[in-house]
């Protein structure tokens, strides 16, 4: 099984937290989708290889999408590949940007999946990070969402804001929970390189919030979920029962994925071959328009991924979600955890960093708060 992906590279505007690419102008909209269309027939020969498991349109804002255009993309998509017939289709949907028939024509294309990017039900919070909602818009879109007929819906949070306060936090999840979403996913804010929020905290703007809150903040949150009926199934990521997000189950598992548009990055490993390969579009909608009109691929660059590059990613992703499959691990890769990392393996069992079981190494919630650490140390 394999995922498709499709990075619509227009805002209304640019949050001050954001490093994905996209841009404000939509002047290129049209030209934009001809050359989209471009690129997926050109990867038809794919279609032999696997079915289509899960679709996600992310961007950027694609729900600035009108609905005959997103018909045209998903359209494409059917024509090109073999779709499943109960495959999850996402669309990532900012408050703000869409209205009930909007949404109903969404859901009448086959999307049946909305994520939603709240990230704050503060004012002054969506203020400061640049959103173009209020709280009253986030949630009267969460209610036309579920009005529209969508019965699986993810909110997007984030967490650590500059000032937050536990209790402030806390009183956002409360609002999450009564509405009562089947999946969330909630980040603690990272100051990216190259954002307006990184130079206003080298300019001494904005000051982060002590390690000490965040990981307070977070661990409170992995409590209060799960006092909800969520369960965390990745560092970030917290679904009810039978809402895992397909897509990203996709990618933690180290399935393979196409993706299409600008930035869009893919992966892909041939059935019983031991190295995979992995590549990335140019981050810049003119010039992946330009190459497209002229039938080239807008890819930036690639690399060929070996055994010890695979193994690498294999734990690292498994141990941000689920947990390492030993035995797939070892039929796929050749490769086998225990043997090579007996002790530090034992040791985060003893201190209840992870668990062992059914042949799968998995962390625990106190194990997610020091993921990055564990896997440098599963690593070496």
């Amino acid at each position: 099984m394999s995922s498709l992906y499709v990075h619509i590279p227009f805002c209304e505007r640019k949050c001050l937290y954001c490093d994905f690419y996209s841009i404000e102008d939509r002047s290129m909209m049209s030209r934009f989708l001809m050359a989209l269309g471009r690129e997926i027939h050109a990867y038809a020969p794919f279609r032999e290889q696997s079915d289509v498991e899960t679709v996600f349109v992310g961007g950027g804002t694609p729900s600035l999408l009108a609905p005959e255009h997103l018909w045209g993309i998903l359209g494409t998509l059917a024509s090109v590949f073999t779709l499943r017939p109960d495959a999850e289709v996402t669309v990532e949907t900012n408050p703000g940007t869409v209205d009930a028939e909007k949404l109903s024509a969404y859901r009448s294309l086959g999307v049946n999946r909305l994520s939603i990017g709240v990230q704050s039900f503060c004012d002054r919070q969506l203020q400061f990070l640049g959103r173009i909602h209020t709280r009253e818009e986030a949630l009267r879109c969460f209610a036309l969402a579920r009005g529209a007929g969508f019965r699986n819906i993810s909110m997007d949070l984030i967490f650590s804001l500059p000032g937050q306060t536990l209790a402030q936090w806390k009183e956002d999840l409360q609002q999450a929970v009564v509405l009562d979403p089947d999946h969330l996913s909630v980040y603690g804010l990272i100051v990216e390189e190259q954002t307006p929020l990184a130079r206003m905290v080298n300019d001494g703007q904005v000051r982060p919030n002590p390690i000490e809150l965040e990981a307070e903040l977070y661990e409170f949150t992995m409590s209060f979920l799960a006092d909800h009926g969520f369960e965390q199934y990745e560092v970030s990521n917290y679904a009810k029962p039978g809402y895992r997000s397909r897509h990203n189950d996709n990618y933690w598992s180290h399935r393979n994925y196409i993706g299409f548009g600008p930035s869009a990055h893919s992966f892909w490993q041939d059935p019983g071959v031991r190295s995979g390969r992995r590549w990335w579009n140019l981050a810049n909608v003119h010039q992946y328009c330009e190459m497209l009109d002229d039938y080239r691929l807008p890819i930036a660059s690639g690399e060929t991924l070996g055994i010890s590059e695979l193994v690498t990613e294999r734990i690292f992703l498994g141990l941000r979600s689920d947990g390492v499959e030993l035995e797939r691990l070892h039929a796929d890769l050749g490769f086998e955890l225990l043997r090579h990392q007996h002790e530090i393996v034992k040791e985060l069992v003893e201190r209840e960093l992870a668990v062992l079981d059914d042949h799968t190494l998995r962390l625990t919630s106190r194990g997610y708060l020091l993921c990055d650490e564990i896997c440098e140390r599963l690593l070496r």
